[in-house]
């Protein structure tokens, strides 16, 4: 009876191990809540100065790029996604932003597809 015990923990301990993995395995670049997408939306503010290198940047879309350069991989999914394509980025200009907000911590030489951040 005492193997059966412990080969029902291992059993346990196996399956628990199996499921942290696929929930790790299952986030996306901006984790496990959200998609490159719904952060793109959050870049509203950021519109003009990712269709244009000589437009302003506000502070609200600096605000958004911070958060987001936290997570370089995110950033560079959001801002080749679907959703900031559809808004009229162009992925060139985007990719300047964070320099452009003067981010001292921004991932500097970070690539994001064919881009590579400034």
């Amino acid at each position: 009876m005492e193997g059966y015990s412990y080969m029902k923990v291992f059993c346990i301990v196996g399956v628990l191990m199996c499921v942290s993995i696929s929930e790790i395995e299952g986030a996306g670049e901006c984790g496990k809540f959200t998609t490159p997408d719904n952060e793109a939306l959050k870049l509203a503010p950021c519109a003009s100065a990712a269709q244009d290198e000589n437009a302003k940047v506000s502070q609200s879309c600096c605000a958004q790029i911070q958060k987001l350069g936290q997570n370089p991989s995110c950033l560079c999914a959001v801002m080749l996604s679907n959703t900031a394509k559809l808004s009229g980025a162009d992925p060139k200009v985007a990719i300047t932003i964070p320099k452009r907000c003067n981010l001292a911590n921004r991932p500097v030489g970070y690539k994001c597809g064919p881009y590579t951040l400034p």
